[in-house]
């Protein structure tokens, strides 16, 4: 049975993102943290609708 990624999951995207911003996690745990819940595929999915940031 092959492994399947699960879906991104912004709260964990979120919680990675805010433990950094508080100093308790070194970069590179940080980013693997975003990583494993699916930052980059949620990235790639908003490219890919063409969205942009409010400015």
């Amino acid at each position: 049975m092959p492994f399947e990624t699960p879906a991104p999951d912004l709260d964990k995207i979120r919680q990675a993102w805010e433990a950094w911003e508080k100093g308790e996690e070194q970069p590179g745990k940080t980013l693997s943290n975003l990583k494993t819940a699916g930052l980059d595929q949620i990235i790639r999915q908003l490219a890919e609708t063409g969205w942009k940031p409010r400015g």
